[in-house]
């Protein structure tokens, strides 16, 4: 199991709709409960943001490789979550 890294920002309404469905997932698939997520606001890390590459929020990684970037669907986190249970 790996680590999920998401960028975000407070202020950024796709990002509240990834989080709800991040928690939609949670609820459907437990087994995606025990997986390690960080997130990390770019506004208070900005070190690690200007160290990555991508242009919208939220984006996810997964070890070093970017799975989403942008306007989040259900699907696609749940792509995240399954990468991350490999």
């Amino acid at each position: 199991m790996k680590e999920i890294l998401m960028m975000k920002l407070e202020s950024c309404p796709y990002c509240h709709q990834a989080l709800d469905m991040m928690d939609e997932l949670k609820q459907e698939h437990p087994e995606y409960r025990d997986i390690p997520v960080k997130m990390v606001d770019e506004d208070e890390d900005t070190d690690l943001a200007d160290s990555l590459d991508y242009w919208y929020v939220p984006t996810y990684y997964v070890g070093d490789e970017k799975l989403h970037e942008g306007v989040p669907t259900k699907e696609n986190i749940q792509k995240v979550y399954e990468a991350a249970l490999k």
